[in-house]
This record gives structure tokens, C-alpha cells and sequence, in this order.
């Protein structure tokens, strides 16, 4: 008997499989593998000759690989997904699926540290490979890494005060655990705030830890070269951080600043948007509260 993990329901299953535009001949990448929910989706629009390949980087959801000839998980970060591919034999893919972020199964093993909820050692590592955990973040970056990392993937206005704060509590006694961590932030914890606040710290340092804003960019990047002309990109995200770093790529294939213009003074963009934002409807976020952050954009690739 085979083990699987918990896992939700996929958030805007149909919407973003649809985006897909699915030729049952084709090839595809759902890069957050995950329950495997996305990509039960997309196989069972494919014909015999379709194929469909999965990256998950969390031991968790390897259990999870579905028993399907026509797919193949990958053991890794989709930050690696050219260089997979690759050694797979595949150049060019006709669409690209990503559900960003942490999934529901994480968030509720508490040992994972990921949940606000619950007590647990400082971790947060998306895959227990990865050297850099939580407790590394807050015991040894310096103060003014600590600040960075509040500042830039918190957005937090107390940013200074609390990487001050944590660098001072640590010099007394290391900071182990989640409630520990919570304690020591106590003053910036008010009670009608409180979970908002807590949010954005533990974002932030999950962030960092798992390199995400990177990984988001190398992923993009490499999306552009691997998606044949015509192939479909849909991703969700669920901060503003990691969506206007996908609205800007899929609008003018930048992070920053804006396209060379030629000498008429018109720039070309490697994608075309399909459609408009995508939000979950009430009915979807009442019945998985992690659905009611989710934006989804679709894109596909000119000719």
C-alpha cells in the first residue's frame, strides 16, 4: 500500500489548467508538484502520447508521484527545471504550470515551522536538503541582515527595531523555537495586529530561506527559453512580492526598468497576457481559506 500526504485541494484548479491551453499531444511542467492535484488535472487532458513532467524539492510529496507512464517527477528545485529537462532529452515544452508559495500540507506540519499556529523549532526549509534554516537566519545574520531581510520581503515598517531587538535577545540566550522568537518579539505583537504582524515576520525569513524571490526570477527567465512560441505560462502567487515580479516578466519579459525601443520607437515584448487576472471566487476560499491571497496570470509566448 502506497503512503501519501495530506494534501488541499490545488487553488484555482480549473482556471489554471484551462490556461493551458492543453494539445493532448503536448509536453508540460507543473514545477510545484506538490498533492499532485494540478497535475492529475493536466493528465487527464492528455492523450497517450502526451507527457508531463513534475518538480517538488520537498521529500514530503516524492510519496505523492503519480502512477502514470506518461509522467515524471523530478526530486528537485524548479530553479533547475532547464537543466532537467535537459538531461530528460527535453528542450521545449508547449506549457509551464506554478502554484508559488507554501503549500497547505506544509503549513500544517507543525514540526515544518512554517505555521504561525504552532510551536516548533526554526526551520522553514522547503526541502530538508537545503543548509539554511529559520534558526541560522535569526541566530546569525547580522543586524543589518536581519533588517534587509524584514524590510524587503516583510515589508515591514519596524524592520530596524526588530532585527535590534532580536541581535540583543540572542547575545543573552539563542533563540530555538518559534515561541521563543515570538516572545522576544512580544512588544510588536499587539493583540489586534498580532497575526498580520506575525505573517509578515515569518514570510520574510521562510523567504530568505528558501531563496524564493531568486529562485522566482531563474525560473521565469528560464521559462522563456523552454516554452515553444505559442506555449502557455500560468502561474499563482499569493504576496505582492512574487506577483509583480510575474506581472512585470509576463508584461515586458523585465524585473526592472522598461525594453530597449528600436529606432521607430516600439520595443518588443516576448509575451502576450491571455486574459485578465484570475481570482478564487467566495465559494473557492470558503472552502480553503489559502485560496483567498491567490492571484493567477496566464501567459503565452509570441511567435
Amino acid at each position: 500500500m502506497t503512503m501519501t500526504m495530506e494534501y488541499h485541494n490545488p487553488v484555482l484548479l480549473q482556471e489554471t489548467v484551462n490556461g493551458l491551453n492543453i494539445d493532448p499531444n503536448g509536453i508540460y511542467v507543473d514545477v510545484t508538484f506538490g498533492g499532485g492535484g494540478h497535475s492529475k488535472e493536466i493528465l487527464s487532458r492528455l492523450g497517450s502520447n502526451g507527457k508531463l513532467f513534475g518538480f517538488d524539492q520537498d521529500e514530503d510529496a516524492w510519496v505523492n508521484a503519480l502512477p502514470d507512464e506518461r509522467f515524471t517527477l523530478i526530486q528537485e528545485n524548479f530553479r533547475y527545471i532547464k537543466r532537467f529537462l535537459r538531461f530528460h532529452g527535453v528542450k521545449q515544452v508547449d506549457g509551464i504550470l506554478a502554484d508559488l508559495g507554501v503549500s497547505s500540507h506544509q503549513f500544517d506540519v507543525p514540526e515544518r515551522g512554517f505555521s504561525t499556529r504552532f510551536d516548533a523549532d526554526l526551520d522553514m526549509r522547503m526541502s530538508k536538503r537545503n543548509e539554511l534554516d529559520a534558526s541560522k537566519v535569526i541566530n546569525e545574520y547580522d543586524e543589518a541582515n536581519l533588517k534587509r531581510v524584514f524590510l524587503d520581503y516583510g515589508e515591514l515598517k519596524a524592520a530596524p527595531a526588530l532585527a535590534k531587538t532580536i541581535f540583543e535577545a540572542r547575545e543573552i540566550k539563542p533563540i530555538h523555537t518559534t515561541d521563543e522568537l515570538k516572545l522576544v518579539l512580544g512588544r510588536f505583537l499587539p493583540e489586534q495586529f498580532k497575526n498580520k504582524v506575525l505573517a509578515q515576520i515569518y514570510q520574510a525569513v521562510r523567504i530568505e530561506v528558501n531563496q524564493e524571490m531568486e529562485v522566482l526570477k531563474e525560473f521565469l527567465e528560464q521559462s522563456l527559453e523552454i516554452l515553444k512560441p505559442e506555449g502557455r505560462l500560468s502561474v499563482i502567487s499569493y504576496h505582492s512580492l512574487e506577483d509583480r515580479l510575474v506581472k512585470r516578466f509576463m508584461k515586458n519579459g523585465l524585473f526592472e526598468g522598461e525594453p530597449e525601443r528600436d529606432f521607430f520607437g516600439n520595443f518588443s515584448v516576448p509575451f502576450k497576457s491571455i486574459g485578465k487576472l484570475i481570482v478564487p471566487n467566495e465559494a473557492e476560499i470558503k472552502l480553503n481559506n489559502r485560496a483567498r491571497s491567490a492571484k493567477l496570470r496566464i501567459a503565452e509566448k509570441k511567435q
